[in-house]
């Protein structure tokens, strides 16, 4: 049997393809609000393909509690925030999870840590707490990490398709785990050593950052000088060996936008090209709210309670709003004291901001100037409804004469 621990973004698609795939799986969670929804046969965040996995999981005998378990395998998939001052991992989810399981596991219990963590994460913090509970890493314990690589919006798909990475102390150890992925995961699965688990899991979404980055340097640039940088990244992605990625209002999502940090914070004078990208990342939503005021005040709208932000999650079709550049830009507008901007997203149902809309053409109706911030497809089906509003597009999805960009 494998407890999953940890229901969130991650563990739950977990703990649901395992199951739906011959492992016997009980997933464990604190929170027990979210362990009595998924037992009353409910998913806990919309996802495509998730509620059809869901039910394969519940016809195959898939258990949700708040209890943790005595067996063989636990996969840990908390969160590991960072501290936005110092940059350093706050691996206090993990550690707690791990003393948790330390309570009830067997000897011969193998702990897969499954969240995202810095390089040296697992040594610094997971280790000691194994060993102060009197086990033996190695022939008691069985460590190993085997950070996920899927994305909100595609989280079925990829947990199937993706490649892995199994670190592990032993390769004995590391084709045994591996082998409890390949119940479902048709990609290449890697056993490797743990800290370089941690590194390549680290690195893969700094180098997005970073390559997200320079798109939004060469936006800045273009506006500056009134270029269309849409344009030039179309042309120079023409040549083989460029692959420029697109401008945007910020970067949100619990990976790109926070696991580069973890470099930083580990590696402060060694990671300039890193620090100085993820600066231009987080001025992003900055950058946007200076364009509605130059836009408002080149139109004459005067207004700022008719202008809206179509878009609060992190990116499109999902509901996951971590770290959300629309959140970003309103804490911004805050601090600038200036009036509330309305809001509208089509998949946050619960009000969560202020001036927040739930009906689009309500939305629409009560505001001058609409900035679309995420690109779902709802919007991209009901573009003729922007017509004759000041539309600032920084998605590059509209269309319509006279639109603006970022």
């Amino acid at each position: 049997m494998v407890n999953v621990i940890g229901l969130g973004y991650i563990g739950l698609p977990t703990a649901l393809m395992m199951a739906s795939h011959g492992v016997e799986v009980v997933g464990t969670d604190y929170n027990k609000e979210l362990v009595d929804t998924l037992n009353a046969g409910r998913t806990t965040f919309k996802e495509n393909g998730l509620d059809e996995l869901f039910r394969a999981a519940l016809d195959s005998g898939i258990k949700f509690t708040s209890e943790y378990q005595v067996t063989d395998t636990y996969i840990v998939s908390v969160p590991t925030p960072y501290d936005k001052f110092s940059k350093k991992i706050d691996a206090c989810y993990v550690i707690a999870a791990v003393k948790d399981v330390m309570k009830v596991c067997p000897k011969g219990a193998t702990v897969v840590i499954e969240s995202t963590v810095s390089p040296g994460t697992i040594d610094r913090f997971v280790r000691p707490v194994i060993e102060e509970n009197g086990f033996v890493i190695g022939s008691d314990i069985n460590l190993v990490h085997a950070p996920e690589r899927i994305i909100p919006g595609n989280m079925v798909y990829e947990l199937l398709h993706n490649n892995r990475t199994i670190g592990s102390d032993s390769r004995e150890v590391g084709e045994k785990v591996k082998q409890l992925y390949a119940s479902f995961c048709q990609g290449e699965i890697v056993v490797t050593d743990i800290k370089t688990a941690e590194m390549t899991k680290v690195v893969e979404n700094t180098f997005r950052a970073v390559n997200i980055a320079f798109a939004n340097e060469l936006a800045k640039i273009c506006r500056h000088d009134g270029m269309d940088v849409y344009e030039i990244i179309r042309i120079c992605n023409m040549h083989p060996r460029v692959n420029i990625l697109q401008p945007g209002p910020g970067v949100g999502g619990h990976c790109i936008s926070v696991d580069p940090w973890f470099l930083v914070g580990d590696y402060p004078s060694l990671t300039k090209v890193i620090g100085e990208s993820m600066k231009v990342n987080d001025s992003m939503p900055d950058f946007v709210l200076n364009r509605i005021y130059e836009i408002m005040k080149e139109k004459g709208l005067s207004d700022v309670s008719r202008v809206g932000l179509y878009g609060l999650t992190y990116k499109e079709n999902v509901d996951d709003m971590r770290e959300s550049p629309t959140l970003q830009l309103l804490e911004s507008q805050q601090r600038h004291l200036a009036p509330g901007l309305k809001v509208y997203d089509p998949f946050i149902t619960k009000d969560v901001v202020d001036n927040q809309y739930h009906d689009l053409d309500k939305f629409l109706e009560d505001v001058d100037m609409v900035v679309i911030m995420v690109n779902h497809n709802e919007i991209k089906e009901n573009m003729q409804k922007l017509a004759g509003k000041t539309v600032l597009d920084c998605r590059n999805i509209c269309d319509l004469d006279g639109v603006y960009h970022i």
